[in-house]
């Protein structure tokens, strides 16, 4: 396997070296794995609280992390403002009072706090006694904590100051503070400013000139900083509040509103519109917690991955740890949650967020600090593989031959008939108009030899990857905006050209066209929700006037409707296209104008297609069963597979179909030197065809090294193995583990099985497996019986007899 890196040897025997925690108690029935980079499981934990001697309940306060410890900052108490600063030691989990020297800020609330260095940056925040509802003031000042001296140092900075704030954004990038928006007393902000943190003397205040789709004017909000880019989520924003999800590209100064499909894309929603909750960045994701949604207090954790710009709701596991740090299993049924709220702080250690904090119910301050594991999954590379596999155009097995100028565009059969039923039933036509050429090419052939009164040679059998390039002409589509279909059908998405331009938006309702007559109603809403979003002031008279040309009826009415609103109409009317537009459409704008027509609405569901997963899934499932042009052996066994599917997705196949493909078109599959079982393969398949990852644990042994074997994307297969063995090894499938572990020589499992079994065994012999057992494995647990029997034990049953 030396033609690519990153894979095992063909002459190992066994996965990768695998360490298990063998101190569980004999009433655990379940794994704890501690091996490779990841913990895979996402888990709450519950740490020892705030002691009221130590720190007030609080909330509006702040917290950063800095080495192995959580400072939090200020807040209010219900009663009065705070600026006493506390430390919880992540390892020891113990609370003390931070060691402070100098000047602290003056007491405040919804501040901002953000680490730099090895230094806390405390900015601006609501100033003053609440109690007695006097010297309440906003504050714009800049206050040092140095964490090695315990130092506080007041920064005073010569020039022009960002007007004073509170409930504003903060964070740190490329050496510099950036605070955004806040409330100043009066109205709330969308400023952005940026001080120099590297030196205090040369300190000074710079406001930033912000370009593109600014978020409105907003107050408590959390910001984050992931893949280089600032993040605001939601926030009060007065009767504009929101759940929209807003990027700042530092380099440009360029804001960008995210747009959701989550409804085309199979995804969760985004969480409600809310204020007060908080925003972490790990990874590639962003985590939401808490918060007032809508007079609510939810407690859901929301992630939202970057890469792929989907929402979902994390599912914490089952086994989160209780008050007193004891573990909670599965069994139980138990997942200690944080309660709903808001004002609380956030910060992130390592591969953990830390939660403390807040206003919960009843308007009472929290001392609850809380532990969020997160899991570290690698992303799923399904749709860029696939994405790879259309833009290398290497393996393709057909051509489409499109329009009046007879344009070529190459593709994939496995592909484009596992998405689209439409251009399916032209290539099994083309198929067989080929398969009849062949057979009246064959029969002149022979008719020739028998004339020359020669015997007719045997036909050769083709290499499967030598077969002759299939065509399929397509008169109704032009290739531009048929590779941007094609594009679809192997990413689910279609790359945005540049936003509003005419010219794009135009591509875009032809390759809509193509949808409609194809039956793709996913593509066809990517296309009108691009589309709609698209159309501006200056476009609309030429989207509407194609869309009535291609008798594109539902986008055509969005720009009639767009045109004869009241800010937009005497702009549009003014402009040169006006008046060249035809004078049907001229008439059919001012009659709009004059008689709007009454709303409709619909209550029936939008049909939002099938998904690239979906689709794959019923392929592999049977509905690609005739479209096989390899067959995988298993033990002897054939699995027909498509080797387009199969290079996608792995490099070991795509070396092997590039350079070694065999002319019978035969693969002996095999991780390593080891043979996988019949059902674990299945679980491999499921995961190269649709990147599923749900799988009996038994297979996860099996399937371990297959990343490595392989050569997947990356390890994400691996890390649901880790997970599936962690959480899943129970008494009633202990046996099949065993035996897994026996065949794929993970001899540290196959030891933790058997101690399972050894302790458990009341339970173990009634399962029915354990007749099937091989003589060798059945010997192997009276062994661990007979050395788990103690002498006493034995003189006790010895006395019996």
């Amino acid at each position: 396997m030396s033609w690519f890196p990153g894979t095992m040897s063909c002459k190992s025997k066994v996965a990768p070296s695998v360490d298990f925690d063998h101190s569980c108690s004999d009433s655990v029935e379940y794994l704890t794995l501690n091996f490779g980079p990841f913990e895979t499981v996402h888990r709450w934990r519950r740490l020892p609280p705030c002691d009221e001697f130590v720190g007030a309940r609080r909330s509006k306060h702040t917290v950063v992390a800095y080495r192995d410890a959580i400072y939090v900052f200020g807040g209010d108490n219900g009663k009065n403002m705070l600026n006493d600063l506390l430390r919880f030691d992540v390892k020891d989990c113990s609370w003390c009072r931070a060691f402070t020297t100098g000047t602290p800020p003056a007491p405040r609330y919804h501040h901002s706090a953000v680490v730099y260095g090895s230094s806390m940056f405390v900015f601006g925040g609501y100033t003053g006694d609440i109690y007695s509802n006097s010297n309440l003031k906003n504050k714009n000042d800049l206050f040092e904590y140095k964490f090695a001296t315990g130092q506080w140092a007041e920064w005073k900075v010569e020039g022009r100051l960002p007007v004073a704030r509170s409930a504003h954004g903060a964070t740190v990038y490329n050496d510099k503070l950036w605070i955004f928006a806040g409330y100043d007393g009066n109205a709330r902000l969308n400023d952005m400013w940026t001080i120099s943190l590297q030196d205090r003397e040369q300190a000074c205040w710079e406001e930033i000139e912000q370009s593109g789709e600014i978020p409105p004017s907003c107050c408590n909000f959390p910001v984050a900083v992931c893949r280089d880019k600032m993040f605001v989520f939601s926030g009060q924003s007065g009767a504009k509040i929101t759940n929209n999800l807003f990027q700042f590209e530092f380099k440009g100064n360029m804001w960008t509103r995210i747009p959701t499909e989550h409804l085309l894309r199979g995804s969760p929603p985004p969480p409600q519109r809310r204020y007060g909750h908080t925003m972490v960045a790990f990874d590639r994701h962003l985590y939401v917690f808490g918060g007032a949604a809508d007079n609510t207090l939810p407690n859901e954790l929301h992630c939202y991955d970057v890469d792929s710009q989907t929402w979902e709701v994390i599912q914490p596991s089952l086994d989160s740890e209780d008050p007193l740090g004891n573990e909670m299993t599965s069994s139980q049924g138990f997942i200690l949650m944080p309660s709903g709220r808001l004002f609380h702080a956030a910060a992130v250690i390592h591969d953990a967020m830390y939660i403390f904090g807040g206003t919960v119910d009843n308007n009472v301050r929290s001392g609850e600090m809380y532990r969020f594991q997160f899991s570290c999954y690698p992303k799923c590379t399904l749709h860029e593989d696939y994405g790879k596999l259309w833009e290398n155009r290497q393996f393709c097995d057909v051509q489409f031959i499109l329009g009046e100028r007879e344009e070529r565009v190459l593709g994939h059969i496995a592909i484009v008939t596992a998405r689209c039923r439409w251009l399916r039933k032209k290539i099994l036509q083309a198929r067989e108009r080929q398969k009849q050429r062949s057979k009246q090419e064959a029969g002149e052939e022979s008719e020739e030899g028998a004339a020359g009164g020669q015997k007719e040679a045997p036909t050769a059998t083709r290499p499967s990857g030598s077969q002759p390039m299939l065509e399929v002409s397509i008169r109704e589509a032009e290739a531009q905006p048929f590779e941007v279909l094609m594009q679809f059908l192997y990413t689910d998405k279609i790359q945005y050209p540049r936003k509003g331009h005419v010219q794009d938006v135009l591509l875009i309702m032809d390759v809509y066209k193509l949808a409609l007559s194809f039956k793709l109603s996913r593509l066809e809403q990517l296309c009108v929700q691009y589309i709609e979003a698209s159309v501006d002031l200056q476009n609309v008279l030429s989207v509407c006037e194609n869309a009535s040309k291609l008798q594109l009826d539902q986008l055509k009415e969005h720009c009639l409707n767009f045109v004869v609103k009241e800010t937009h109409f005497n702009q549009v009317i003014m402009t040169k296209e006006f008046e060249h537009l035809s004078t049907a459409l001229i008439v059919e704008i001012v009659r709009r104008k004059q008689q709007p027509p009454p709303r409709v609405y619909s209550d029936q569901p939008v049909d939002i297609g099938t998904s690239l997963v979906q689709d794959m899934k019923a392929y592999l499932e049977g509905a690609g069963l005739e479209f096989c042009d390899i067959t995988l052996l298993l033990d002897g066994h054939p699995r027909p597979a498509h080797q387009a599917i199969l290079a996608a997705r792995s490099s070991y196949f795509e070396a092997m179909f590039r350079s070694f493909m065999p002319e019978d078109g035969q693969v002996n599959i095999s991780i390593g030197e080891m043979v996988p079982s019949k059902q674990a393969f299945e679980s491999m398949l499921r995961y190269i065809y649709y990147g599923d990852v749900n799988m009996p644990p038994e297979d996860s042994l099996y399937l371990f090294a297959a990343p490595y074997y392989y050569g997947f994307s990356n390890n994400r297969l691996q890390a649901y193995c880790k997970q599936n063995l962690e959480m899943n090894v129970t008494v009633e499938n202990v046996l099949q583990i065993l035996e897994a572990a026996d065949k794929t020589q993970a001899l540290d499992m196959k030891k933790h099985c058997l101690h399972i079994i050894v302790h458990q065994f009341i339970k173990v012999s009634k399962l029915p497996n354990l007749r099937s057992l091989s003589q060798l494995l059945l010997l192997d647990i009276i062994e661990s019986l007979a050395a788990h029997i103690s002498d006493k034990q034995c003189a006790e049953m010895g006395a019996d007899i």
